[in-house]
């Protein structure tokens, strides 16, 4: 057992400049795609994060037959290349915590010559995995078990064809079909019917841009996406984005101490919901600005409560609550709502974040699909702060050890799932730069 880390806290305004590493959300689509070409090119994935996530793809990939060569990239990242196999084998893929492994290797361990068995951390096998395996039945895979572990029986020419999935657990559900069904005999056409509705759209979005980046016709309609057959050209480099969730967290730094902190790099395009977090933040009363040195923040003299639907950009939950937990001590009352299926994450977060905030005091009800912050003073608290193995509500708690001393977290190496050096690097900017 290692110590609980102590969150700092901060005598003033931070101020600053950070830089954060690429998205794992862009990395690990992009390494899927990259491994997917059959015309033996290396692709290259440049400034990636040096992060577990990404880890756990690259050796994903390489447990069935491609090859990734690791890169010291610009700081704090990788750069990854990637040649796709003449042919996938079977073989066993460690999917650690990551979504993005458990439920985007599934469909394409339907393409190698014999059984690929997926298995992953404790909590991994807790995470909802129906729409993969209903997904991957319905286009004729054979697939053994409802949740990791499973065994993926193999085809390597699976029939592909039409199939109606519920994916308002997750939206990589969808991904993960659409990412691999070009290389299946009839494509892949997926509809979703449930009686919610996918959960984070935009990473959808995100996964149909980077498909016909690489030369894949989606045709897209109503809950509903078609891959036709044909072959993935990957482009030959991608240099990828800055991690905009993982962004968000550096920027409330700002918010809950009135200061303020650019992320460098901030990325003009509308491949991840960037837009959104500015909203958000801006939701708060921050103001928001963006010009040739990145995205800048300026926080409030005094945090406004909030009303806001994170039905797309439910990965911000943590950071927005642990914002409205500040708020709330000066009276403001927030609602968080559309975020019924982080329930499913990496833990589950709504509990999680009850517990939590409760341990400092805030009065945080549970409903149905998100949480409600009522007004209420945040105090000193009698515990460390439980990480549950969850990078987001690891950086939740050094958000609110910026207001309240002796904020203690168990487990901040849960930050490497997206933020390697965020131990290192959070401090600095608490510390070094306050009142700058």
């Amino acid at each position: 057992m290692t110590e609980p880390w102590p969150a700092p806290t901060a005598d003033g305004p931070v101020r600053g400049t950070v830089s954060v590493p690429g998205s794992k959300s862009v990395t690990n689509r992009a390494l899927v795609l990259a491994a997917l070409g059959a015309d033996g090119a290396v692709r290259h994935v440049r400034g990636a994060a040096r992060s577990r996530d990404t880890t756990l793809m690259a050796g994903a990939l390489a447990a069935l037959g491609a090859s990734v060569a690791t890169a010291d990239g610009r700081a704090g990242t990788v750069d990854l290349a990637v040649t796709a196999p003449p042919a996938f084998h079977g073989g066993h893929v460690d999917c650690g915590l990551a979504g993005t492994v458990m439920r985007f290797v599934p469909p394409l361990a339907a393409l190698a010559d014999g059984p690929v068995v997926l298995d992953g951390d404790p909590r991994a096998r807790e995470r909802p995995m129906g729409g993969i395996v209903a997904g991957l039945r319905g286009l004729g895979v054979e697939v053994t078990g409802e949740a990791l572990p499973l065994t993926v029986a193999g085809g390597p020419h699976p029939p592909g064809g039409e199939v109606t999935v519920d994916a308002s657990a997750s939206s990589q559900f969808v991904s993960g079909l659409l990412l691999s069904g070009a290389r299946y005999a009839r494509g892949v056409t997926v509809a979703h019917a449930g009686g919610r509705g996918v959960p984070s759209l935009p990473h959808v979005a995100m996964t149909v841009a980077m498909l016909r980046a690489a030369g894949v016709t989606v045709d897209e309609g109503a809950d509903r996406w078609h891959v036709p057959p044909g072959p993935v050209r990957a482009p030959a480099a991608l240099d990828v984005e800055p991690d905009l969730s993982g962004a968000a967290v550096y920027l409330a730094a700002a918010v809950v101490t009135g200061g303020e902190v650019t992320v460098a790099g901030w990325p003009d395009t509308d491949l991840q919901p960037g837009s959104t977090v500015r909203r958000v933040l801006e939701s708060f009363g921050a103001r928001v600005a963006l010009d040739a040195d990145g995205l800048t923040v300026h926080g409030p003299d005094r945090l406004d409560g909030v009303d806001v639907d994170l039905a797309e950009v439910s990965e911000l939950t943590p950071t927005v609550a642990a914002l409205a937990a500040v708020a709330a001590r000066d009276g403001a009352r927030s609602r968080l709502r559309g975020v019924g299926h982080i329930r499913g994450h990496e833990t589950d977060r709504l509990a999680a974040l009850a517990a939590e905030l409760g341990t400092v005091g805030a009065r945080v009800t549970e409903t149905d699909d998100g949480l409600e912050i009522a007004p209420g003073p945040l105090t000193a608290p009698t515990r460390p702060w439980r990480a549950y193995a969850d990078h987001r509500m690891a950086t939740a708690g050094a958000i609110v050890g910026l207001v309240v001393e002796g904020v203690r977290i168990d487990d901040v190496a849960a930050t490497t799932k997206t933020l390697p050096d965020f131990a290192d690097d959070w401090p600095a900017l608490v510390t070094a730069r306050v009142g700058a």
